[in-house]
């Protein structure tokens, strides 16, 4: 038996080997990139069945629904803060980072939501400076190429 041959062959199936392995590896993190993006959506739906729906549809809520809603529109911005640092760290794929920010921008544009966001930036300027910055930044560009988040302005 020609050895050459052998050696060939066995290099070939190592090669193939690595490449088999390889694919694995890129599909499971595709897979866990998905199962995590799936959970976010999932806590997104959760938060969303604690706002009003006349919230959600823009309209104006008496201060008693106003004071009510808070609470879920409150972790409706957490929420979307983390979702912003996911993307600042590859988290989440490009795709999906569009999707939220659209919604993002969406939400924030809806009268409760707003005035609800103009409260809390007053009140923790600092502790939502990821989604500050995307607004500032009229929701545009990707928070994987940020260089620094925006620091909020002073309120003295």
């Amino acid at each position: 038996m020609n050895w050459k041959i052998v050696e060939a062959i066995a290099s070939c199936v190592t090669a193939g080997g690595v490449i088999v392995a390889f694919i694995q590896i890129w599909l499971a993190r595709k897979q866990s990139v998905t199962q995590f993006e799936d959970e976010m959506s999932r806590q997104y739906r959760e938060i969303l069945k604690t706002i009003p729906v006349e919230a959600l549809l823009g309209e104006e809520l008496t201060a008693k629904e106003l004071e009510e809603a808070e609470n879920g529109i409150y972790h409706y911005l957490d929420l979307s803060n983390e979702e912003v640092f996911l993307r600042q760290n590859n988290r989440v794929s490009s795709e999906t980072w569009r999707s939220w920010c659209d919604g993002i921008k969406a939400n924030l544009s809806r009268k409760t939501f707003g005035k609800v966001w103009i409260k809390i930036k007053e009140k923790l300027p600092s502790n939502f400076l990821e989604l500050q910055t995307l607004e500032d930044r009229n929701f545009k560009g990707d928070p994987r190429r940020w260089r620094k988040l925006i620091q909020p302005k002073s309120s003295a």
